[in-house]
């Protein structure tokens, strides 16, 4: 599934987070000089910069389903071999690759399972495959407000909780039928402050991810009582706090 936002909406919407999250991931998975590693739905390139930063543009290669994002991503790491393409298609020979990893990204394959599997096949015997997926289910996200009130006011909303490796222990199987070894799961934390409400509201207006879907599908009336619904369940010093649960194994 492709996310069909500008990078730059995407950015404001989750580029604080995701860039807390990108070196936790390249911890994760031993990334480090001399490696060749893959950004599977690299987005704008959050984790993407981080591993340039420890391996080099020449040795980092990444992809994504979304046009906007390749052409961001190949504009802000010149170097980096970017391509268009879905997790359950990578563009690579089999064994080639040091490492894989998909942040906040699993959740949304269409075939999460075949989406690891591709994963584990282009990664190298003995190389390393991570992935995390925030705790929607535990509602340690960056957008669980959001979904709280939009379930208190629309009955029948189930917003992300139920989306594949949102629950501890589901990245952990997946990784296990895809054939890793030595497999792990772990939580990883990100805390964001913002300078207001409005600040921490306004990209939900964009149009991004399935929150930014779900506003744009309101009324005017709807938007006002989620934005006033949010606004209450949202009081200062407005510090956010989440977690993602991530898996990592050896090919």
């Amino acid at each position: 599934m492709a996310v069909a936002a500008p990078a730059d909406a995407y950015d404001r919407v989750m580029g604080r987070y995701s860039t807390q999250l990108a070196a936790q991931m390249a911890d994760l998975a031993g990334i480090e000089a001399g490696q060749r590693v893959l950004d599977v739905g690299c987005g704008p390139g959050a984790l993407t910069t981080e591993l340039v930063a420890r391996v080099g543009a020449e040795s980092v290669s990444a992809v994504d389903p979304s046009q906007q994002f390749v052409e961001a991503a190949r504009e802000r790491h010149p170097g980096v071999d970017v391509r268009r393409s879905a997790a359950e298609e990578l563009p690579f020979p089999h064994a080639t690759l040091d490492a894989a990893i998909a942040q906040l990204v699993v959740h949304f394959m269409a075939d999460p399972g075949r989406g690891l599997a591709e994963m584990v096949r282009v990664t190298r015997p003995g190389g390393a495959v991570a992935a995390c997926v925030w705790d929607h289910a535990g509602e340690q996200t960056p957008l669980a407000i959001f979904w709280r009130a939009a379930r208190e006011l629309f009955p029948g909303v189930e917003g992300e909780t139920d989306m594949t490796g949102s629950r501890e222990g589901q990245l952990g199987e997946l990784f296990t039928r895809a054939g890793l070894r030595e497999v792990e799961e772990t939580a990883l934390p990100v805390r964001v402050e913002h300078a207001s409400f409005e600040e921490w509201w306004d990209p939900f207006t964009l149009g991004v991810g399935p929150a930014g879907s779900f506003y744009a599908e309101q009324d005017e009336e709807g938007r006002r009582l989620l934005r006033e619904r949010c606004r209450e369940l949202f009081t200062p010093p407005f510090t956010m706090s989440a977690r993602a649960w991530a898996a990592h194994g050896r090919a």
